[in-house]
């Protein structure tokens, strides 16, 4: 087994941090990089180069089959055991051990000295308290006080402590990063593509517990019978070019109204796991939805469609998967990556990953490939959010329609958090999507920046309705100089006989006379990961030709 080159590096980054610094490093590779690759070279390197000892944790039964299996195909000589109660097996003494740690934890003492010891899906291993990796590392520690840990993650934070890598952690700093679309463009992972759902709740006044959504007022949300009709119809609709479809649902409940909904009306079967399933239903579930068909014990069709709740975030290996539904909201950014993280891996069949959002969540924590944890506001003062009316310049809460001062009318957002109608989010930055709108009004303001000085240079803003309650805005820089000048008689020689006037107050007048042509359509640029879409191209109406004379002056 060759490694890739960005494979390669990694190795050799953690094996220079091991040998020039005195803590432990972390190394991050995307899900569908190669980790337990990586993982294997570095423990075969570990024990034929330099007479080691090497642990290798996970968490879940098919991490350990998979690392055991790279470990004995890169360095076969090697004798390689698993601990594992879930895999019925209880090795102690071989120069590879790789355990569970639900079944080991408790069990350091029982077994020889480690030099090093690998742990995969780093980021499990909390930062406080006494759970179950950090009771083993300590232990390892008192066995031997010179043993190494590593860590290998697709995402080194935690939603209730951020980064996982600090200097009283067991790890210490990250050695080594690759990016998503690093990977994407080298043709090593799955180009993703978007849309965002139209047929979802809005969890806008949802509340948060422990950090995530509290999942009983999530359940009443997405369990509403007609919402789930149609996400499902959607869904379904977006996904009739796809083989293989990986829905993630709120709850149990949730996830089998997704699958009645299915077969009722669109008669498609689709499989559902949960924790409650038994095993040998959900090995021949997940057999069917790989395309095992050299699996001779399950000999029925193909699943195209498989729901899950909160089982096949990590550990879960299918690279046929080209779609991704999120049918949840998550606060967990590290639990986004992951279900997206389903289809990054390559395969034959497949040219991109569709991701589907219906919970807000790309929005929510932002491109795929520059999610972070937020840090946290200690501040137990904080203000709510407000604004300032134009008019008198009150400050006033954010909730006010018009000005509780002066009765002035505040004008439309910017940007809706959650859009009633049709919208893409693109799933990695700088993802370019152009999407046209018919335009159902038009709203024209004075509009001076925030903070700015009486005497600073205002522009008209134009506010079009391109939905029930969805609005795009552009400013016009009536009164600056320069380029931002020149951009705005163009603007107005497209629109209006008059030459572009000086004044906004001016501009406001002609533009309420009904002087200007009117935009029909609007076609709107958003870049993922920029905070404001633009308007690139307008369709307008015929310039009025009414006498100059009597405009407004």
């Amino acid at each position: 087994m060759k490694l890739r080159t960005y494979q390669q590096v990694a190795v050799e980054a953690i094996f220079s941090a091991i040998r020039n610094r005195d803590d432990n490093p972390v190394a991050v590779l995307p899900t569908g990089a190669g980790k337990s690759v990586v993982l294997a070279k570095i423990a075969s390197d570990a024990v034929s180069k330099w007479n080691g000892r090497v642990l290798v944790l996970a968490h879940v039964k098919e991490l350990l089959e998979q690392n055991a299996d790279k470990i004995r195909r890169l360095c076969p000589e090697i004798p390689v055991g698993i601990y594992s109660a879930g895999l019925k097996k209880r090795d102690t003494n071989t120069p590879v051990l790789v355990a569970g740690i639900q079944s080991i934890y408790k069990r350091a003492c029982d077994l020889d000295p480690f030099d090093l010891i690998v742990v995969d899906e780093a980021h499990l291993i909390s930062k406080s308290g006494d759970g179950m990796y950090r009771q083993f590392l300590a232990d390892c520690k008192v066995i031997n006080p010179h043993v190494r840990v590593i860590g290998l993650t697709a995402t080194p934070f935690r939603l209730d402590s951020g980064m996982i890598c600090s200097p009283d952690h067991f790890l210490n700093h990250v050695c080594h990063e690759i990016g998503i679309k690093e990977l994407i463009r080298d043709e090593y992972l799955c180009p993703l593509i978007s849309k965002a759902g139209v047929n979802r709740a809005d969890f806008g006044d949802l509340h948060v517990r422990a950090g995530e959504f509290v999942s009983d007022e999530v359940e009443s949300l997405v369990n509403d019978p007609d919402l789930v009709t149609a996400a499902c119809a959607e869904l379904v609709d977006l996904t009739k070019d796809r083989k293989a479809v990986l829905v993630f649902a709120s709850s149990v409940a949730h996830g089998r109204q997704v699958v009645d909904a299915l077969q009722r009306n669109h008669d498609i079967e689709c499989g559902f796991v949960c924790g409650e399933t038994p095993t040998d239903e959900r090995d021949e579930l997940l057999a069917r939805f790989r395309g095992d068909a050299s699996d001779s014990l399950f000999d029925r069709k193909p699943l195209r469609y498989l729901c899950n709740v909160n089982v096949l975030t990590t550990g879960f290996d299918a690279p046929r998967v080209d779609s991704v539904v999120m049918l949840r909201p998550t606060m967990s950014p590290g639990l986004l990556y992951q279900c997206v993280g389903r289809g990054f891996r390559l395969h034959p069949d497949k040219q991109n990953c569709l991701v589907l959002d219906f919970g807000g969540n790309i929005e929510r924590h932002g491109p795929i490939d520059q999610i972070k944890p937020k840090e946290k506001d200690k501040r137990e003062d904080q203000m709510p959010p407000a604004k300032e009316c134009e008019k008198c310049h009150a400050l006033v809460a954010c909730g006010y329609a018009n000005c509780p001062e002066c009765d002035h009318p505040f004008p439309p957002p910017l940007r809706e958090p959650h859009d009633a109608h049709a919208s893409e989010a693109g799933v990695l930055s700088g993802e370019v999507t152009d999407t046209d709108h018919d335009v159902q009004d038009i709203i024209y303001r004075i509009h001076r920046k925030r903070d700015a000085d009486e005497d600073a240079p205002r522009c008209l803003r134009v506010d079009y309705m391109i939905g029930l309650d969805s609005w795009q805005s552009e400013f016009i820089c009536i009164e600056h100089s320069g380029y931002a000048r020149r951009k705005a008689e163009a603007w107005w020689r497209q629109r209006c006989l008059d030459p572009c006037p000086t004044k906004v107050e001016e501009a406001l007048e002609l533009a309420e006379a009904g002087l200007l042509a009117s935009s029909e359509t609007i076609t709107v640029r958003s870049v993922t990961g920029q905070k404001y879409d633009r308007i690139i191209k307008q369709s307008l109406s015929e310039i009025p030709t009414e006498a100059l004379e009597e405009a407004p002056f």
